[in-house]
């Protein structure tokens, strides 16, 4: 009688799920598509959504599957995936497991063996690259203000670590499309790469993560965790200029990977020479690859930049209104998106055309135009005043959980908006310390990558106090 390989395949999902999470598994088993089992070279070929999910599959459950299958089958059988690579085109592309499936039982999960969280254990390990996937290079438009970093960073996405662009130190003002570009270095080495271990880490988290790693005394497996990284990311480096104790670890960190030449990307906001509180033995490498300043996008390159959002976002905005907020928007991409969202949100929520008049009014009320910093007291004003809460309840001792997102919410501008130090930050917002108003910092980061509506709502926020007329 025939065997129904399908029916086994079905067997080896359910011995799998009994030693997965069951996110794990709904996460990562369920989309597998068995395609057929072939008796005499006995492989088993399954289909998988995206080469990504072969290589997490391949990096941390290559020994729990080859038991499932061997139970199920009943003799050592070797996994091929169908990899799809374009599903517009259907596109497939057939890789074979790399290693055999003749292993023993899972051990049952203990301290010493459990999988580890991304800072827990030395060994490589499943990694989320922290990359925004919209932030590539088809979307990062080329100009002269762009063009040399713009450049770089394709021709080290496509040789990481190979080249003489090592490290490569990025820096420009705020909303000239640094953190676009570090991105898209990222996605398309994934791309191009995906077994390598690619990981986007802001100077702020990495920060948080250090302080976390301190306090529970696990700094060499903080270290080592990192030390592990083929390409590693990092934005916003001149946040780390009063950190003494982050810099000498990240000292150490940059070391060993340059000299095993992994590939580092570093952004900030000024050059390594205006790094105030760096040391020069840090500053010397920083500076060994290539620096590249990213300007201010021009008037041609912002009217671009707005086309090609309008394309993609399916608006119709006539040229003299894309000319006026090109003309207006301060050369900032981040401003030019803003005002390109508050149009479309006007536009659908009354019904009405884009022209200049709409354009001018949302203009007044999303661009800065003014050179007076804000303070703490202008940002606890209004984010108090959107949340419908007094300063004194903010300043105050509760957990009710309104309450501690209204103190998130103004930490992380003030850390934004502001060049006072964590620590002056949390004294001045209700006396907290340092580790609280990075930690505030990082869970607002974290959530504004998953909630898009937190994410407009911040926005409108911050459209509140960037016009002071």
């Amino acid at each position: 009688m025939k065997k129904n390989h399908k029916a086994l395949w079905d067997n080896c999902l359910h011995l799998i799920r009994q030693n997965v999470s069951e996110q794990s598994f709904k996460t990562w088993f369920e989309p597998i598509v068995f395609e057929s089992y072939n008796e005499q070279d006995k492989t088993v070929l399954v289909q998988v959504p995206s080469p990504y999910v072969y290589e997490y599959l391949e990096q941390n459950f290559v020994q729990v599957m080859g038991w499932a299958l061997r139970m199920s089958f009943q003799t050592n059988v070797r996994l091929t995936y169908r990899l799809v690579t374009d599903k517009e085109h259907k596109l497939t592309q057939d890789v074979e497991s790399e290693r055999p499936a003749d292993i023993d039982a899972p051990q049952p999960t203990t301290r010493a063996n459990k999988a580890p969280d991304v800072l827990d254990a030395a060994v490589p390990q499943d990694l989320n690259p922290q990359l925004d996937p919209r932030k590539t290079f088809d979307n990062f438009i080329e100009g002269d203000s762009n063009k040399l970093p713009r450049t770089v960073g394709l021709s080290i996405a496509e040789h990481p670590g190979k080249s003489t662009f090592n490290p490569f130190f990025i820096f420009g003002p705020s909303g000239c499309g640094k953190t676009h570009l570090i991105n898209a270095i990222g996605v398309q080495t994934k791309k191009l790469y995906f077994r390598k271990r690619v990981l986007y880490v802001s100077a702020r988290l990495f920060q948080v993560q250090f302080t976390d790693a301190v306090r529970q005394n696990t700094v060499n497996d903080f270290i080592n965790f990192y030390q592990s990284i083929d390409v590693l990311i990092v934005d916003d480096i001149q946040e780390w200029a009063t950190s003494p104790r982050t810099l000498d670890t990240f000292f150490h960190i940059f070391d060993h990977l340059f000299r095993l030449g992994k590939q580092i990307v570093l952004a900030s906001d000024r050059p390594p020479v205006d790094l105030d509180g760096v040391k020069d033995r840090l500053l010397t490498r920083f500076s060994c690859g290539l620096i590249a300043e990213l300007e201010r996008p021009n008037m041609q390159l912002c009217i671009d930049i707005l086309n090609s959002k309008c394309r993609r976002d399916g608006l119709k905005i006539p040229a003299d209104v894309i000319q006026f907020i090109a003309q207006t928007a301060n050369g900032s991409v981040r401003d030019l998106e803003g005002v390109l969202n508050s149009l479309m949100a006007y536009s659908i929520v009354y019904n009405s055309n884009i022209d200049m008049r709409l354009a001018e009014r949302v203009i007044k009320r999303a661009v800065k135009v003014d050179n007076h910093p804000l303070t703490i007291d202008d940002i606890l004003e209004k984010v108090c005043q959107h949340y419908n809460v007094t300063q004194q309840s903010v300043f105050s001792k509760s957990r009710k959980r309104d309450l501690v997102q209204v103190r998130q919410v103004s930490m992380y501008l003030a850390q934004k908006y502001t060049k006072m130090p964590a620590s002056r930050i949390g004294q001045l917002i209700g006396g907290r310390d340092h580790s609280t108003v990075l930690h505030s910092c990082a869970a607002i980061e974290q959530r504004l990558k998953i909630d898009r509506k937190f994410s407009d709502e911040l926005g409108s926020i911050e459209n509140s106090f960037k016009l002071k007329e």
